[in-house]
């Protein structure tokens, strides 16, 4: 869409961008692992990605603030909450699909 302006694109990004960040916050359920093994990123790759924006732009921002950020509580909180042991199938799926160096 060429005819949006650069206001309305960044509105619409970080609109989509909360929708997300909203949507892996109701979706507890939904394993980080899961999601790397599906897309490739999980929440710790979003609030990484949160992270080097805001450092980029001079904005100090540490990994905790900007995990509690996308995941709307402290990281070790949400961990305890909601995070289970990988299944062996987890893991050796995350071992065949991630990129290798």
């Amino acid at each position: 869409m060429d005819n949006l302006t650069d206001e309305q694109r960044i509105a619409f990004e970080a609109a989509a961008f909360r929708r997300l960040v909203s949507h892996l916050r109701e979706r507890s359920d939904v394993q980080n692992i899961d999601l790397m093994n599906l897309a490739g990123f999980c929440r710790n790759c979003l609030s990484n990605w949160y992270r080097e924006a805001a450092n980029e732009a001079g904005v100090a921002l540490d990994k905790d603030q900007s995990r509690e950020i996308v995941y709307g509580m402290p990281y070790e909180t949400w961990r305890d909450l909601h995070q289970k042991e990988a299944s062996a199938e987890q893991k050796a799926a995350f071992e065949t699909s991630r990129p290798h160096e």
